[in-house]
C-alpha cells in the first residue's frame, strides 16, 4: 500500500472521508475483520473521534472492534465513547485495555541498545508487551489513529507509541517513561529521534513488522476553541510519522522571545480528571517559564492525583519532588523502584525548584494539594481573578499583571526560540 500525505490544511472531514475510502478501497486484502485503535477521550482535539466513526462505517460489513489506546488511563465511560466516537457505534464494539493484565510479550529491547540511545544513563532491558487482541485477534487490518503533537515522554506523540504504550504493558510503560525523565524532557519535547522514540522504533522494526498495522496520523491546530485539521498522513512506514512530525513542528510549537513570568493554564474538566493527566500544564510550559515565575493551573475537574488507586497512593506518598530526590528514592525504595512510570511522572511534574506551581481546584483539599508539594488556591477564588472565559490564548493584562493564558496544554509546546535554534 502506498503512503498518503496531505500536508496543506485546513482539510475538511469530507475530504478525510473521501481519502480514507479511496485508500481502503485499494487495500490488497479483503477486509473481513478490522481493529481500530484510537486515542481515548483525553485527546479529543486530535479529530480521531470523527475519523474513527468514519472508519467504522467505511469498513463495514467487516467485523469491527475498537480498542482505545488507554495506556495507564482509566477506561472510557459510555458517555465518553458516545461523545467522542459517535452514538451510532454499538457499545459491544468496544474493548477496554487493561495494562496490567491484558498483554502478551512480543520481544525484549536489549540493555546494550538502551545504554546506547540513553548515552550510558541507563542499561536495563525493556520487555515489550502489547494487548493480546492485537496479536491473536486474527485481524486483516489494524488501524492506529491519532495525533502527532509534542510530547513529554517521547518527544512527539503517536505512531508506534499508540501500540507499545497505549496498548502496552507495565514494563515498557514504566521504563520508557523513566528513560525519558532521566534523559531530560527538555532535550526531547518537540523532537523526533529521542532515546524513547528509538526504543519504539526498535520494537516496530523487530517485533511488530509482521502485524497488519497501518497508521492514520493527524496534525491539528486549535485557535479560539476552533480545531482544524492541518495534516493527514496514512500508511505503514516510518516516513508517515516523519512527515507528520515536520508538520506538527510547524503547527504546534509556540516559540517565544522572552521567558514568561506568569502562566495560567485551564484544564477542561471533560478531559482532565487527575494531575496524572493535568500535569501536561507543567510539561508543555516549563521550557517557557522564567526562573522564579509562577504557573497557575485552573483545574475544575481534577479529583485525584493518579488514574488508579495504586498510582494515586504513590503520588501522595512521595509528592512531586526535584529530579535528584526522586532518583534517590528509586535507588533506595523498593516500591518506587518497581513503579518507574510513577517516578518519571513525579520528576516531570516538578519544576525542579525553578518556578512555583499552584493548583486551583474544587475537588481536592488544601492539605492534599500541599501534601504533593504544590501550592493551593480555591478554584472559585482563582476564577474571580483569572476567568478562563474572558482570557484569550497568549498575553493578557489582568489588573495590571501580564499573564500568558493557555486554554488547553495538550495542544502544543511553549518554549523559547533559543531552545529550537
Amino acid at each position: 500500500m502506498e503512503n498518503c500525505f496531505y500536508k496543506d490544511g485546513p482539510i475538511s472531514l469530507a475530504t478525510v472521508e473521501r481519502v480514507l475510502e479511496e485508500w481502503l478501497g485499494n487495500y490488497p486484502v479483503k477486509l473481513e475483520k478490522v481493529l481500530i485503535i484510537p486515542p481515548d477521550g483525553t485527546r479529543a482535539h486530535s479529530l480521531a473521534g470523527p475519523i474513527t466513526n468514519m472508519l467504522y462505517h467505511l469498513v463495514r460489513p467487516a467485523q469491527v472492534k475498537i480498542l482505545p489506546a488507554l495506556g495507564t488511563h482509566v477506561p472510557m465511560t459510555i458517555e465518553e465513547k458516545q461523545r467522542i466516537f459517535g452514538a451510532d457505534i454499538p457499545l459491544e464494539v468496544y474493548l477496554d485495555h487493561h495494562w496490567r493484565t491484558d498483554v502478551e510479550q512480543v520481544g525484549v529491547v536489549p540493555g546494550d541498545f538502551v545504554s546506547q540511545v540513553s548515552e550510558g544513563l541507563l542499561d536495563y532491558s525493556i520487555t515489550v508487551d502489547i494487548n493480546r487482541e492485537i496479536l491473536n485477534g486474527g485481524y486483516d487490518l489494524i488501524l492506529s489513529v491519532g495525533q502527532v503533537v509534542p510530547h513529554e515522554v517521547v518527544g512527539m506523540a503517536n505512531y508506534t507509541k499508540n501500540i507499545v504504550v497505549g496498548c502496552g504493558g507495565k514494563d515498557i510503560i514504566d521504563k520508557s517513561h523513566f528513560l525519558g525523565a532521566v534523559y531530560g524532557m527538555e532535550k526531547m519535547m518537540g523532537r523526533d529521534y529521542s532515546p524513547v522514540r528509538k526504543v519504539f522504533d526498535y520494537a516496530e522494526e523487530n517485533f511488530l513488522k509482521d502485524l497488519p498495522i497501518a497508521y492514520i496520523l493527524t496534525v491539528t491546530e486549535t485557535r479560539n476553541q476552533n480545531t482544524t485539521l492541518q495534516g493527514l498522513f496514512i500508511g505503514n512506514e516510518r516516513e508517515v510519522f516523519t512527515q507528520a512530525v515536520a508538520k506538527s513542528q510547524a503547527c504546534n510549537l509556540d516559540l517565544l522571545s522572552k521567558p514568561l513570568e506568569k502562566v495560567v493554564v485551564y484544564l477542561d474538566p471533560k478531559e482532565f480528571r487527575s494531575t496524572w493527566l493535568g500535569n501536561k500544564a507543567v510539561y508543555r510550559t516549563r521550557m517557557a517559564i522564567a526562573d522564579g515565575g509562577e504557573l497557575l493551573i485552573m483545574a475544575p475537574g481534577v479529583r485525584s492525583f493518579g488514574e488508579d488507586l495504586d498510582i494515586d497512593r504513590l503520588i501522595r506518598a512521595y509528592g512531586y519532588k526535584d529530579r535528584d530526590e526522586i532518583l534517590n528514592f528509586v535507588a533506595t525504595d523498593e516500591e518506587l523502584g518497581k513503579n518507574l512510570s510513577v517516578a518519571a511522572h513525579l520528576i516531570h511534574g516538578s519544576s525542579d525548584g525553578r518556578f512555583k506551581i499552584t493548583y486551583a481546584v474544587q475537588h481536592l483539599t488544601e492539605a492534599e494539594i500541599q501534601g504533593v508539594n504544590y501550592q493551593y488556591m480555591p478554584y472559585q477564588e482563582a476564577v474571580q481573578i483569572y476567568n478562563p472565559s474572558l482570557l484569550k490564548d497568549g498575553y493578557n493584562l489582568v489588573d495590571g499583571e501580564e499573564v500568558f493564558f493557555i486554554s488547553n496544554p495538550a495542544l502544543g509546546l511553549w518554549a523559547l526560540e533559543r531552545d529550537f535554534s
